[in-house]
């Protein structure tokens, strides 16, 4: 039997969908992207449901794309997934909160991106690592990009730095960083304002908020798939890979 990597819980009118895949620090595998799928269209399609939050199990949010599938040339499909799981969120009816507890990289901004209401622990790390690894924020950039300022975005993405929750407050990639011990208190109260809308509000809201970001979408995002499945499919990126692969078994 297939050990489930996402869970869906659903009560007081919120659902929380939460990434369990604690062997590869919540990457974006295929089956955790195909779960992930599932569990936000059930919580959407659920009439009692106001808010859906997102969050993770374990000590990091998400890692970014499995790179043990990326490696061995499974990105072909995996970056048009990506980019899909991201107008998935963007067009929801119900708004979208994600809760970070643990650090965030690559294509985990892209979820970090598409969410309308991002709080996070500020002792969250985030990195851009493409760069390194002879890749490109493609996919993501249709949501990371928006959100960004131009400057930091030509650094992040261009140095693949380490940056902390209060630089990606102030560049806009987040909502709010708030002290760890009260990660769940701000969920919580930013839960409770949604659940004073009504659905009608909410979701027309939603919609004048997220129109750019999804007619990006639309226009660029089958050129940035193929882009993204280029590079990973290159020779270059997959040594990387590969050489990141081995030095993390050595460690």
């Amino acid at each position: 039997m297939t050990t489930e990597l996402v869970h869906l819980q659903v009560g007081d009118g919120i659902a929380t969908i939460t990434l369990d895949s604690p062997h590869n620090r919540n990457a974006l595998s295929s089956q955790l992207v195909t779960e992930l799928v599932a569990a936000f269209q059930q919580a959407d399609g659920d009439e009692s449901v106001r808010a859906i939050v997102l969050a993770a199990a374990g000590p990091v949010f998400c890692s970014g794309a499995d790179l043990s599938e990326a490696s061995s040339g499974g990105m072909t499909t995996g970056a048009r997934g990506l980019i899909d799981l991201q107008r998935m969120i963007l067009t929801a009816a119900t708004p979208v909160v994600v809760r970070l507890q643990g650090p965030v990289r690559a294509g985990g901004l892209g979820i970090v991106g598409a969410a309308d209401i991002v709080i996070s622990a500020d002792t969250v790390t985030f990195a851009f690592t493409e760069a390194r690894l002879g890749l490109a924020p493609a996919a993501i950039s249709l949501t990371t990009l928006p959100r960004l300022t131009s400057r930091a975005a030509a650094r992040t993405f261009l140095t693949a730095e380490t940056f902390d929750a209060a630089a990606a407050e102030a560049m806009g990639l987040i909502s709010q960083a708030v002290p760890a011990d009260q990660l769940d208190a701000t969920v919580e109260t930013v839960t409770a304002e949604l659940l004073k809308g009504s659905p009608q509000g909410l979701r027309e809201s939603k919609k004048l908020v997220n129109a750019p970001l999804i007619a990006g979408i639309d226009e660029r995002g089958d050129d940035l798939a193929q882009l993204s499945a280029s590079l990973f499919n290159s020779d270059e990126a997959r040594e990387a890979m590969i050489a990141f692969l081995n030095r993390k078994k050595k460690k």
